[in-house]
C-alpha cells in the first residue's frame, strides 16, 4: 500500500512539473490603486490620463496576437465603462510602456488598433468616477488569441471588440485597481 501511495505522488509531482506557466499580467506602476498620473484629465478630473506600463508573460502556445481592454464595472451608466480598447498587438509583444494609451505619442508595435471607448474617442482614458462616489474597480486584461488579426478597425465599439475577443480567446489574464475621488 505504502508503494502505491509513494508511486501516486511521484506521478502526480511529475505531471505537475510538465505543465505551463500561467498566464499572468502585471504593472509596475500600479499598486492596487490609480494615480494622478493614470486618472483621466477632464469630467471634473485633473489626472495625466497616462496608461500604466503593462506587462505579461507565458502566453498559450498557439499565441497569434493580443489585446487588452480596460473596463470600469461600477459606473453609473446601467453597462459599465469602457476606458481602453487595443486589438492586434503582434504575438512577439510582451509589454505596453506607461502612455501607450495615446495615439499621439505612437508606443504601440506597429499594426496595433485603438478603438473607440466609453469617452467617444479611440485611445486611453484614465479612470474619472463621480465625485463622492464609491471606489470604482479597472479590471485591466490582456487577451492571448489565436488569431492575428480581428478584421475590425478604430470605429469599432468596445462592445464588438469584446465579442471579437471571446470568440478568438486563448487565455486571459487582468489585474485590478481602484480609483475613487
Amino acid at each position: 500500500m505504502k508503494n502505491v501511495f509513494a508511486l501516486a505522488v511521484l506521478l502526480a509531482f511529475s505531471a505537475g512539473s510538465s505543465f505551463a506557466q500561467t498566464f499572468t499580467l502585471k504593472s509596475n506602476n500600479l499598486g492596487g490603486q490609480m494615480t494622478i498620473q493614470e486618472v483621466f484629465n477632464g469630467f471634473g478630473c485633473t489626472g495625466q490620463n497616462l496608461s500604466p506600463q503593462l506587462s505579461w508573460q507565458n502566453a498559450p502556445a498557439g499565441t497569434k496576437s493580443f489585446a487588452v481592454t480596460m473596463y470600469d464595472k461600477d459606473a453609473p451608466t446601467g453597462s459599465g465603462f469602457w476606458h481602453w480598447v487595443v486589438f492586434d498587438l503582434p504575438a512577439s509583444a510582451t509589454e505596453l510602456k506607461q502612455g501607450a494609451g495615446d495615439p499621439a505619442k505612437k508606443l504601440l508595435p506597429a499594426g496595433a488598433i485603438q478603438s473607440i471607448t466609453d469617452f467617444g474617442k479611440a485611445g486611453y482614458g484614465g479612470p474619472c468616477p463621480p465625485e463622492g462616489d464609491k471606489p470604482h474597480q479597472y479590471l485591466i486584461t490582456v487577451y492571448a488569441l489565436k488569431t492575428d488579426k480581428l478584421s475590425l478597425d478604430a470605429n469599432a465599439s468596445p462592445a464588438l471588440v469584446g465579442f471579437y475577443l471571446n470568440g478568438q480567446m486563448l487565455a486571459k489574464a487582468s489585474v485590478v485597481a481602484y480609483y475613487q475621488r
